[in-house]
């Protein structure tokens, strides 16, 4: 990680709160993101150290981050998780739902301490290279049919899209962020007992 930091890049990002915390303290100086999904109960430490949480999905995590920066005077970079394969597995936002939730960020919304700045997906695993690009298709669609009637003060122009197996698909279809930790790192160990 702190090869990665000297090398430049600006923003590093951990799929799990507890290992983004422990490598944040170790790594100072980028950007730190969470990429990965939160509970409730963890919005205390995401909203201690980092910088940008990219997985947003529901209301209840909005309002649990907002408490604890509130209470810690910070503000946070968030992107709303979009779930544009309809897998019941995946989390996320349904795309129909998506534009209600941006309405919440506005000058007037609950979440004064949370920055919108776009949205997230992750594409079906599959084979169909024409499946996995119109995931990502749909969400700069849907992002622009959004950005045009955004709340005052919300800028939607990121698109986290992509990871190791599919970013060109991604970047492609007008990807700013890639997660391809994987591509870097090689396959993440077993979390648990073995």
């Amino acid at each position: 990680w702190p090869g990665l930091r000297d090398a430049g890049c600006v923003t590093l990002a951990e799929n799990r709160v507890q290992e983004a915390a422990a490598k944040a303290g170790e790594v100072p100086g980028p950007r730190w993101a969470v990429i990965g999904p939160l509970q409730t109960n963890k919005a205390g430490q995401l909203a201690a150290f980092a910088d940008e949480f990219q997985a947003l999905d529901r209301p209840k995590v909005a309002a649990a981050l907002q408490r604890r920066l509130a209470d810690a005077g910070r503000t946070l970079d968030v992107l709303i998780q979009v779930n544009t394969s309809g897998e019941a597995q995946k989390a996320g936002v349904a795309p129909e739902g998506t534009e209600a939730f941006v309405a919440d960020f506005g000058p007037e919304g609950p979440y004064p301490n949370l920055r919108l700045r776009g949205f997230m997906t992750m594409a079906m695993l599959s084979d169909d290279a024409a499946a996995v690009r119109g995931c990502f298709a749909r969400l700069r669609e849907l992002r622009d049919e959004i950005a045009a009637n955004a709340p005052d003060g919300v800028d939607l122009a990121e698109l986290s899209m992509g990871m190791s197996g599919d970013f060109e698909a991604a970047i492609a279809e007008g990807s700013t962020t890639v997660r391809v930790g994987r591509a870097i790192f090689g396959e993440r160990p077993p979390v648990g007992p073995r």
